[in-house]
């Protein structure tokens, strides 16, 4: 695979192998990262990568763009079916861009946002101070309750009258349970803001219809086609027909210029790829995954926080044990990837901490299931709570490393042992 890059550049070719070599022998359980199938690589690295095709299908800015217009066509015309949409643009190079491709189109500098905490779950692009959401746009946040760890809706109401926000924005980057998309409707309708959705994490769940949609509800959807939908790198938007034209306008040549193709085509197929059966039963093991993981934590003594999950992440609270910056090396470690995260109303700093976040996409990916959830989580559990223990943190090395030589990524088992020197 690497056969060529290995003579033009050896020491990046290295980095590549090196990489690969890591996705196999560690647990990977960040909630926003996934395995792609061979085929989305395929895509995504492709001859497009030569092409510019500036404007949209039959309204381009350069010659030779037949067949990205058919390419491009096909996943809109994709996207729109998989999620029942009116409209749809496959142009944003990423979620953020997605989000801001909105805001553009139907707001002016320093109109109000109104937007879910990062603090309790909420994204950087939904109105947080230190992002551009936030420096050109008057934001205000709203979070969960303190008993129940869920979205606290009269507060999303009370917020909504009190600063009458053009934009209210739901959707989160950690939050583990359903949304109610006909609240916020109702709420946005109240106040006459427009109601985006960032669906980004849970989008492969509400395409499996796994997860309510909130297509019916929402003036726009934004979503990437990583995470849960385990496709292209890139970003997508939904919408209803009405906001189409300046949607478009907005994305090109608003804020991007040449979009990039080669990632369109690895969109189209990720949308193909979502209409099959395969798909839908992958959807339904990471949810099982996600809240047997979940449970096993649970009955280990931590708390989770909102209790449950009902998606393919979740957060544990380890306030009083250890910080979340700490679980993280400590899981690092041993070849478990997670990330820290702020959970509700926590006493720590970001780069700190009180909780971890984890999510079951990309072991799904890799063929795990329930036994190997439990295990996974029992290791957890032990490097938590022993991890100044040498011989636990020795053994579940060991046990980290035998998984992921069961469970080989674009690799043989043979080739993987041969790789590792095993």
């Amino acid at each position: 695979m690497l056969s060529k890059l290995t003579v033009v550049d050896r020491e990046l070719a290295d980095q590549l192998h090196n990489e690969l070599i890591r996705q196999n022998m560690t647990i990977e359980l960040i909630a926003s990262e996934n395995f792609v199938p061979p085929v989305i690589l395929e895509a995504q690295g492709s001859i497009l990568t030569n092409k510019y095709a500036e404007g949209y299908p039959g309204r381009r800015y350069h010659a030779g763009c037949e067949h990205i217009d058919v390419i491009e066509t096909l996943a809109i015309e994709r996207a729109k079916t998989l999620f029942g949409a009116e409209y749809a643009n496959v142009q944003p190079h990423s979620g953020v861009n997605a989000n801001l491709g909105v805001y553009f189109a139907v707001l002016k500098p320093g109109d109000t946002i109104l937007g879910m905490s990062i603090d309790h779950g909420g994204h950087l692009s939904h109105g947080t101070k230190m992002s551009i959401s936030g420096r050109f746009y008057k934001s205000f946040a709203y979070g969960v309750t303190q008993d129940t760890e869920v979205i606290d809706y009269d507060q999303v109401r009370s917020l909504a009258k009190q600063h009458s926000p053009q934009l209210i924005v739901a959707g989160a980057s950690a939050y583990s349970r359903q949304i109610d998309y006909a609240a916020f409707r109702n709420i946005a309708d109240e106040v006459g803001a427009y109601l985006l959705v960032d669906m980004a994490h849970i989008a492969g769940l509400v395409a499996a219809k796994l997860l309510p949609s909130p297509v019916p509800y929402a003036d726009f959807v934004t979503f990437t086609t990583t995470k849960t939908m385990r496709g292209a790198r890139g970003g997508m938007i939904v919408a209803r027909q009405e906001f189409g034209d300046k949607i478009d306008k907005a994305l090109f040549p608003g804020i991007q210029g040449g979009h990039i193709l080669q990632a369109v085509a690895a969109k189209a197929l990720c949308f193909k790829l979502a209409m099959t059966d395969d798909f839908i039963a992958y959807q339904q093991q990471i949810v099982k995954n996600s809240q047997l993981l979940c449970r096993t934590l649970q009955k280990s003594g931590f708390r989770i926080v909102a209790g449950g999950t009902d998606n393919h992440l979740f957060l544990v609270d380890l306030e009083g044990m250890l910080t979340g910056k700490a679980a993280e090396e400590r899981l690092a470690a041993i070849g478990i990837m997670v990330n820290k995260n702020l959970i509700p109303y926590d006493s720590r700093p970001p780069v700190h901490a009180s909780g971890i976040r984890l999510g079951t996409a990309a072991m799904t990916a890799r063929g795990s299931k329930e036994d190997a959830m439990e295990e996974i989580g029992n290791i957890i559990a032990r490097v938590l709570t022993n991890g100044q223990d040498e011989s636990v943190l020795a053994d579940a090395k060991n046990r980290v490393r035998e998984f992921c030589l069961h469970y080989p990524l674009y690799l043989t088992t043979t080739e993987l042992r041969a790789a590792v020197g095993d």
